[in-house]
């Protein structure tokens, strides 16, 4: 395979491999409902599988894709995407001390500027996916995250303003 496709490749296995096994672990255990569980299960499996069979078996970048500015630009908004989605994760876990249940609002990072800067950060890092691979199901994966992340970030707005102002 060429170094674009395995690059590539390794990008969407990254944001998973931290998802699925480091996250977790800087989590404070919470009861999370089994069906959403399942359903989310089902979905990364039939995205993983499409994400990857249009990588290996579709695509067909040349050796010099890792130099296409496609491919540079989409990197680069992949990493700040995930720099984003990683620190705001960190700070949302470090609002409340352990045991404490009242809401805050985040501050630092990128939450200075927009409420749901978590979901900023992935919806930033699955563009950046599209942008480096110009593929069609990277792009429909993108657009299914604004879809389903962007309405959250805005309830979570709206949840802040109601709640706090």
């Amino acid at each position: 395979e060429p170094l674009g496709c395995r690059l590539l490749c390794s990008l969407f296995c990254w944001h998973y491999f931290y998802r699925t096994f480091i996250y977790p672990f800087f989590t404070r255990g919470r009861p999370f409902p089994l069906q959403l569980l399942f359903f989310g299960t089902l979905f990364c499996i039939y995205n993983g599988f499409l994400q990857g069979y249009y990588l290996i078996y579709c695509a067909e970048y040349p050796n010099d894709w890792c130099t296409d500015i496609r491919f540079t630009a989409g990197l680069l908004l992949f990493l700040l995407g995930m720099g984003i989605n990683i620190h705001s994760d960190l700070l949302l876990r470090q609002l409340r001390k352990p045991g404490e249940i009242t809401y805050k609002i985040p501050q630092g990072g990128l939450f200075t500027y927009v409420s749901g800067a978590n979901y900023f950060g992935e919806i930033v890092e699955w563009f950046g996916f599209a942008i480096a691979t110009w593929s069609l199901p990277a792009f429909a994966f993108a657009f299914f995250t604004l879809c389903c992340i962007g309405p959250r970030a805005y309830h979570h707005h709206r949840y802040y303003l109601k709640t706090f102002t």
